[in-house]
């Protein structure tokens, strides 16, 4: 039989992984959480260790894991730097630990411990030759001492447990080491993770120059990203006139997304809108402001985008030789041309491929550092698995918004190929069950190393749920299920005047969309929801709890109509207990159960439970306070602090 070297520890479900090999997700400046399954045949007492380096680099930073339960071992390494970087688990036998932890039982059962003593000082004995910077004299104390049958058993024990000795034996690794396959992780920027997101359309705004006017309102009210959908040339040919009809009138300015004109394509800007100049005025007043500029990435044509003339082969042709429309049965969009990332030659598709690539590259040269993907689930995998990292090489801070409202799958492996954050199904989840489910699900699911999640209420398409003809009491409630549950959310703008006239009974999307035609909003009306927005906003700043994924726990409530959960940080600093009532027509109350231990309070002393939304402060004792919720002020955001 052919000799083994003597590899007897098992590690398993590493973890953050994805499912089949690329990078999984981590912050800059956040810990990342390594875990894996370790374990072995008997009863010795195993140690393990988890190690981080970017791609590159020849030095490992480490960390020590901890035993959780079922074998599952985990430890925090801090990713410092944005780019792409590697992790591996080592694991063996504790011979010290195993040691230490037989010869204390026997101790304490009277058994005779002088052959654990003598094993005690050779394992000291043997450190002794490898370490320089200890104090060798009194290891070697310690060593006489354990040897000295002159002492009691008890003493020379205490000289084996000295932290000295203790310290010496701390880096002892056994022969039997085992290490895992490598695994790659992707770290972000912050802004990966955490933002608030507001979305405008400049035209409605009388251009680029008016919507620069609008920023400061936006960051007033607390957003991190301005979003715009394309402001690019917007085509003539099957131009849409109001509410998606085919009979536009002389002043219909058509949908942005029919990208392509006389004027030009990707990298042109409707002149109706401006110039580059004031789209760079645009991007630095928001930079001035501290807010991102995330630009529409939609890849698709009008008729008459300049490519549809000088590239038909990038089309879709059709038996009788025109090009195929998009559609979405039985959504028709006669104004836009999908393109075929799938050309016969393969010369045209590499220039197809590289022709989209320098539309990105063009934006990121004019400060663009976050790109909303339009419908990627309707292009190629492969082309976003090339895309996404060819660009990211390059532009590591560079991030992207994946729109692919789809099935659950396809938006993984969309997330799991490079996409930074995804939309969700939020949108559609609005009981107590559902919500508590899918917020589980994006926090501690399969998708949770790689798929990060950007909650939306609303978005220009969808306008669903209880805000269809809904009150601002309910445009309130889901604006703060989105931004609390998820570190990511967006609006899209006019949320503040709680818009919700839908376009039929059937169809989730607005009456009079601003897709089609351009709004005229008062931003002044005594009824916009804005301070709440801006009160909001300020609470996420405030409680660095809310800017986190994985750290939710929810809290028994005697109500399905209403809903507790809460954050916490990870050093325990700071913790947020969240009430909602999720009725939109009527108050509710309950008596709330609360998990203390998650809350970090102790059930005998009273807590401060301050409502961060009213400055009201209660003070509880137990885990089972009364509330009650209207309609109107359907929520509390509870900071939570022990009374001293």
């Amino acid at each position: 039989m052919a000799s083994q070297v003597k590899r007897s520890v098992i590690i398993g479900d590493v973890r953050p992984r994805t499912p089949t090999g690329y990078p999984a997700k981590a912050v800059a400046g956040r810990r990342l959480r390594i875990s894996a399954d370790i374990f072995k045949d008997g009863h010795d007492l195993l140690a393990a260790r988890a190690g981080l380096r970017p791609v590159g680099s020849k030095k490992w930073v480490t960390a020590p894991m901890t035993l959780l339960e079922n074998d599952r071992w985990v430890a925090g390494l801090d990713a410092t730097e944005v780019g792409q970087h590697e992790f591996v688990v080592e694991a063996w036998t504790d011979v010290v630990g195993t040691w230490r932890h037989d010869t204390e039982l026997k101790a304490a059962a009277g058994v005779d411990i002088a052959l654990e003593l003598e094993e005690g000082a050779l394992l000291v004995e043997a450190r002794l030759r490898k370490v320089h910077r200890v104090d060798r004299d009194l290891l070697r104390a310690a060593i006489n001492t354990m040897r000295d049958p002159s002492l009691s058993q008890p003493e020379r024990l205490a000289a084996a447990l000295a932290p000295e000795v203790v310290g010496a034996l701390a880096e002892i690794i056994e022969g039997d080491v085992t290490k895992s396959s490598v695994y790659r992780v992707w770290v972000d920027r912050e802004r990966a993770l955490a933002g608030a997101w507001y979305e405008l359309f400049p035209r409605s705004y009388g251009g680029l120059k008016g919507a620069t006017e609008r920023l400061d309102a936006v960051a007033e009210m607390g957003y991190d990203v301005v979003y715009l959908p394309p402001i690019h040339p917007v085509g003539v040919s099957h131009r849409k006139g109001r509410n998606n009809t085919l009979d536009p009138g002389p002043d219909d300015p058509g949908s942005p997304w029919a990208i392509g004109s006389a004027d030009g394509g990707h990298t042109a800007i409707e002149p109706s809108l401006g110039t580059y100049e004031d789209f760079d005025a645009f991007v630095a007043r928001a930079r001035a402001l501290h807010m991102e500029v995330a630009l529409d990435y939609a890849l698709q044509c009008s008729p008459d985008h300049p490519w549809v003339i000088e590239h038909p082969e990038w089309f879709h042709q059709r038996p009788d030789g025109t090009i195929k429309y998009a559609e979405n049965p039985p959504k028709k969009y006669q104004d836009i041309y999908p393109i075929n990332f799938w050309p016969e030659n393969d010369a045209d598709r590499d220039a197809l491929w590289s022709a989209c690539r320098d539309v990105m590259e063009f934006w990121i040269g004019r400060g663009v550092r976050i790109f909303r993907v339009d419908n990627p689930h309707t292009k190629p995998v492969p082309f976003w698995a090339w895309l996404l990292p060819s660009i990211q090489a390059e532009h590591p801070d560079v991030l992207f918004l994946s729109e692919a409202f789809t099935r659950p799958k396809m938006m993984a492996k969309l997330a799991e190929v490079g996409f930074s954050q995804s939309y969700t199904y939020f949108t559609w989840r609005t009981t107590k069950q559902e919500l508590t489910e899918y917020a589980d699900e994006v926090a501690y699911g399969p998708t949770a190393d790689y798929m990060r999640p950007n909650f939306w209420p609303t978005t220009p398409d969808i306008l669903s749920g209880p805000l269809r003809n809904g009150t601002p009491g309910v445009f309130k409630q889901r604006l703060l299920l989105a931004a609390t549950l998820s570190p990511s959310y967006g609006v899209y703008g006019g949320y503040e005047l709680c818009e919700n006239e839908p376009f039929s009974e059937a169809n989730e999307e607005f009456l009079h969309s601003e897709k089609y035609e351009i709004k005229q909003r008062d931003f002044t009306s005594p009824t916009s929801i804005a301070p709440f927005m801006t009160c909001i906003n300020d609470i996420r700043r405030r409680h660095p709890a809310l800017l986190e994924l994985d750290n939710i726990t929810f809290h028994d409530t005697a109500n399905d109509q209403l809903m507790a959960y809460s954050k916490t940080t990870a050093d325990g600093s700071d913790t947020v207990l969240v009430v909602v009532n999720l009725d939109p027509v009527a108050t509710q109350e309950a008596t709330l159960g609360l998990n203390l231990a998650a809350l970090g309070v102790d059930t005998e002393r009273q807590f401060e439970a301050h409502d961060e939304l009213t400055g009201a402060t209660y003070m509880w004792l137990g885990a089972n306070p009364y509330v009650r919720l209207t309609p109107e002020d359907p929520a509390h955001v509870l900071h939570i602090r022990e009374v001293s």
